[in-house]
């Protein structure tokens, strides 16, 4: 199947089963706006669990903070929000749609990728086992003639971000044939800059009201509450502030669902750290944060890393780590050397001293900073879209069917045990509910009747559900029941006292953190 067609089933299923919904759906929605369903939003709050936990629980210089959505306008100044927020922009004249310049030209690489795979592909297929990769991807002709096509488009690229040129991205565009998706025409306008952020009044009168901005991004909260966190929790560098909340971007070419939001959330952790230690906390917290990424089990092969072609003005390195959605590889994980500019520039604005007192070194200094920053949604969006299969499996009487499973990490899945009286009578239902009271405590559980039994499996499944459970008249003489695994959908019977450590085993994210530290 198409990923293409995989990415809509996606989606579908997302709104079918109370993943993702259209924000003001009944008023034909909003663009790029989506809120969380029943299902969504106990996901949601379990990424960001293991997220916080792993972060606050597992470093013992890492706290928390919770810093307010507005904050004064001179703190944008500062951070270059204000002057230097900007995407680069371009329309086509006769679909009047509007893009990223620079997505475009990142779009046309992936291409170039592709059509290498491709090749490779053939190769692997037509020489079987004695086939060489490395050497067909140095000698085959063809491959080197889209590698070297690739690198002329890729350096101009970075050139011409580096010299914010926006005319020589056009002319990328233009030299390289790139047609829109919708009107398939190449008639472009020029390329111009558009500030992303939100500006909205606060204040009694009209002549009275400050402007002010919906944030654009959490990092800046932390910053303006270093001295007060460092102080009140008397921390020595080197040590960090987390936190999770929403920020707000007007972006003009918000798509792929849930992946570029006009409001979104991000999980974001500043280190603050010595000057001329910062490269290699950069590179401590690159492994960190790929183990992180990699222990849900989601398979290795779905992420890597990618250098950035374009460091912010601020920075002295950044690499994204990505995951292999169903649009190709994208950006889940942001990890960036700061330096110390956030807090030289608010030292600056605000007149404030916001220095350290290193007693090992005995002088005081700005700290420098690395930051790893993930987008709550797009991280979500990359667990269902790497957990979303499509199977066939035996049926009844030797017949195959087909099933919708969601092979969601136990430990991350809304709903961690079903509990199923095969009938609707006979008491079994009773004790069936009894199960779900004592477990309820324990663990998210779900309590299903209707319909047959093989169809509140698949409804189970579809909803990631790792464990099924199933009540039976012998449950009620031999204290035993039918437990199924998701994955497998081996079943096998076990007792009722038994199922809280079968099952807290599974979905503990204490388990989880041991393979971390």
């Amino acid at each position: 199947m198409a990923q293409e067609d995989v990415f809509k089933k996606l989606v579908a299923h997302c709104k079918e089963y109370g993943f993702v919904f259209q924000s003001s759906e009944i008023y034909d929605g909003l663009g790029a706006v989506y809120d969380y369903g029943q299902y969504g939003v106990e996901l949601k709050n379990n990424i960001k669990k293991y997220w916080w936990d792993s972060m606050v629980l597992l470093h013992e210089n890492v706290v928390g903070i919770d810093s307010a959505i507005f904050m004064h306008p001179t703190v944008w100044k500062a951070s270059g929000h204000v002057d230097a927020f900007n995407d680069p922009l371009i329309d086509n004249k006769d679909s009047k749609k509007r893009y990223r310049a620079d997505v475009l030209i990142e779009e046309l690489l992936a291409k170039y990728d592709a059509k290498i795979d491709k090749e490779v592909e053939k190769a692997a297929k037509r020489f079987g086992d004695s086939f060489d990769e490395k050497m067909f991807r140095e000698t085959n002709p063809r491959v080197l003639e889209h590698a070297q096509k690739r690198e002329e488009i890729h350096q101009r690229f970075v050139k011409a971000l580096n010299e914010n040129d926006l005319n020589e991205l056009r002319q990328i565009i233009i030299d390289n044939e790139v047609v829109c998706p919708i009107s398939g025409t190449k008639n472009w306008t020029e390329v111009r800059q558009f500030n992303l952020m939100f500006s909205t009044e606060m204040g009694s009168t009209a002549d009275g009201a400050m402007k002010i901005y919906l944030r654009p991004e959490t990092a800046q909260g932390i910053f303006v509450n270093f001295l007060n966190v460092q102080k009140t929790g008397r921390m020595k560098i080197p040590f960090g502030i987390a936190q999770i909340g929403k920020a707000f971007r007007n972006e003009i070419v918000a798509r792929q669902f849930i992946f570029r939001m006009r409001e979104f959330e991000q999980m974001e952790m500043q280190f603050f750290v010595a000057p001329g230690e910062e490269l290699a906390w950069f590179e401590k917290w690159k492994e960190v944060r790929m183990k992180w990424h990699k222990s849900l089990g989601m398979g290795d092969h779905k992420y890597r890393y990618h250098d950035h072609d374009k460091l912010a003005h601020y920075a002295n390195a950044a690499t994204d780590i990505e995951f292999e959605m169903p649009f190709g590889f994208k950006e889940v994980e942001g990890i960036h050397s700061r330096t110390d500019f956030d807090l030289s520039q608010h030292q600056q604005y605000s007149g404030k001293k916001i220095t350290y007192f290193d007693s090992e070194r005995n002088e005081s200094y700005v700290p420098y900073v690395i930051e790893t920053s993930i987008g709550v949604d797009r991280m979500f969006l990359s667990i269902m879209a790497g957990s979303y299969c499509e199977e066939e499996v035996p049926g009844k009487d030797g017949s195959v069917e087909s099933r919708v499973v969601l092979k969601l990490p136990p430990v991350l899945a809304p709903v961690k045990l079903a509990v199923l009286p095969l009938v609707k009578k006979d008491g079994l239902p009773e004790l069936a509910r009894k199960i779900v009271d004592d477990l309820k405590f324990h663990f998210n559980c779900q309590y299903d009747e209707k319909d047959s039994i093989g169809k509140r499996y698949r409804r189970q499944d579809a909803i990631g559900t790792p464990f099924c459970v199933t009540i039976d008249h012998d449950s009620l003489e031999d204290q035993k029941v039918t437990i199924r695994y998701r994955d497998t959908m081996e079943q096998e019977r076990v007792s009722i006292s038994a199922l809280k450590d079968i099952i807290g085993e599974k979905v503990s994210m204490t388990a989880l953190f041991k393979k971390l530290v």
